[in-house]
């Protein structure tokens, strides 16, 4: 075979993992940046003054919230059951050394504290655990991309050909969840403060770039005769005319239907398509074409995959949508937010409660088809990780109070602690205006050029397998590989991010 035919059985005919080893792997990206933070206060309780250094700041981002994350799903993806309760560990002791070592008023007790915790004023315009979703979603899809084509990487863990669980098979939907819980219509940016016609033009004209990188990444892929796994979206579609089109439909649904009320459609959009699924013969034409022999003659066998996926993909973006607005309302107290996670929680158990039932009796979970058991294992687990980055940031304010005048970038600004009193008030704006100064972190300058990261992470990728025989290298060459691919993408957004610069004119 060709080094292209190669590859491309090198990604195919797969079948995932477990739910259980992806659940667990969620956590491990909130416990490295609860172990960031950690050692931002510990460093401050020390020396008494907070990392300044961009150079070391990097550095260290990139050491905890980046390194753990590729060495995970390569050399150590065999222990990874062991890794978050290592980093758990690890976590607690560090604040068992902080919480000792913190100067304190003598007479307060650990009950007290947590008490007043629980009072405590947090900033309501800026939720960080939105951005933390959304960043870490692009950067777990970033190293999968590129590992994936090296065989340190897990095969279980690459996307599954007709059904299963990987964990690029939750990638593909998590970037759909993630987009939607910063749409217009979340943002109360929405079609009821203009007419809905100029409300539709400028939507339309939103989704120009991700149109523009699909169809540059068509013909750039056709024409150097890159690798590319058919069954995935098809000949001609790919993962940018899905986001601009899942979009662009949910702009119109919105402007009929209450956006308060995107539950209700999400759930019978899927549910409607799990029925056509089965009762007619629109799974045997996604899994084997119009002629049941895997046709991709005509521009709907050639990307059936990708055309009929669209209505599973817009179910998660609708049910995203809600649990958006869900999320921005108004909390200004850490025990709004305390409440809020029981609620989530809850709706969490339900559904891996429902996902069992029609992984038994309907359909198991196909990212091929997007059908209604991927919907809900997506939404599932999308609720999943952000709590965990929620109750990670809540861990941070606690630590954050214990000692005073700490700082930790992309976390809750705390506006006024419990125990505060009305002279203490005064110096809340100056507190607000410092964490702002400290904000230039890694996270942050990925978030303001997510897209761009997204576009030079594809770049980079591409690159790297024209270069190099992926499949074919050894351990060391590969972790440096993809460890410099990585750096280099981050390096760009932190420089970007340092001056100023957000490459966003649509």
């Amino acid at each position: 075979m060709s080094q292209k035919q190669l590859k491309e059985a090198f990604i195919s005919n797969l079948n995932g993992t477990t739910l259980l080893e992806i659940s667990l792997g969620l956590s491990l990206a909130p416990l490295c940046l609860l172990c960031r933070g950690l050692l931002l206060i510990l460093y401050y309780l020390r020396y008494g003054k907070l990392l300044s250094s961009r150079k070391y700041g990097l550095l260290l981002d990139f050491v905890v919230l980046i390194s753990p994350l590729l060495f995970s799903c390569t050399v150590l993806s065999p222990v990874i059951f062991f890794i978050p309760p290592v980093i758990a560990v690890f976590c607690a002791g560090i604040f068992s050394k902080i919480y000792s070592q913190r100067k304190h008023d003598i007479g307060v007790f650990f009950r007290q504290i947590v008490n007043d915790f629980q009072k405590t004023c947090l900033d309501p315009e800026y939720i960080p655990s939105i951005t933390l979703f959304r960043v870490f979603v692009n950067v777990l899809t970033s190293i999968s991309i590129l590992a994936v084509d090296f065989p340190q990487y897990p095969r279980q863990y690459a996307k599954t050909e007709t059904y299963g669980t990987g964990v690029m098979d939750l990638g593909v939907g998590a970037f759909i969840f993630g987009n939607a819980l910063v749409c217009p219509e979340v943002r109360q940016k929405s079609c009821a403060t203009q007419p809905k016609f100029s409300y539709l033009t400028r939507q339309l004209f939103s989704i120009w770039p991700l149109i523009f990188l699909g169809v540059g990444r068509l013909f750039s892929v056709k024409s150097i005769e890159y690798h590319e796994h058919i069954s995935e979206y098809g000949v001609h579609w790919n993962f940018f005319f899905t986001l601009a089109f899942v979009r662009l439909a949910a702009s119109l649904i919105l402007t009929i239907f209450p956006k308060n009320k995107s539950w209700i459609v999400a759930m019978n959009l899927a549910v409607f398509y799990q029925l056509i699924l089965n009762i007619t013969s629109l799974k045997m034409f996604v899994l084997h074409g119009s002629n049941g022999k895997d046709t991709r003659v005509g521009f709907l066998n050639a990307n059936r995959e990708g055309l009929v996926s669209l209505f599973g993909y817009l179910a998660i973006y609708m049910a995203s949508v809600q649990v958006g607005l869900y999320l921005l309302k108004r909390r200004n107290f850490v025990k709004d937010w305390i409440k809020a996670i029981c609620f989530l929680n809850l709706m969490v158990l339900v559904l891996f409660v429902f996902l069992h039932l029609l992984q038994v009796h309907v359909d198991p979970v196909s990212r091929r088809m997007a059908n209604l058991s991927y919907c809900v294992w997506v939404v599932a687990n999308c609720l999943t990780l952000f709590i965990c980055f929620v109750v990670v940031d809540l861990m941070l304010v606690f630590t954050k109070l214990l000692v005073n005048g700490s700082s930790v970038p992309c976390c809750w600004n705390v506006i006024q602690p419990a125990h505060s009193s009305k002279k203490r008030d005064a110096e809340a704006v100056p507190v607000k205006r410092e964490s702002k100064l400290l904000h230039i972190c890694l996270i942050s300058a990925i978030d303001k050029n997510q897209l761009l990261f997204f576009l030079l992470a594809n770049i980079m990728t591409g690159i790297v397998n024209i270069m190099i025989d992926t499949i074919h290298s050894k351990t060391s060459f590969t972790l440096c590989v993809l460890h410099l691919y990585m750096f280099f993408n981050c390096l760009i957004m932190y420089i970007l991010h340092a001056r100023n610069i957000v490459l966003k004119f649509w």
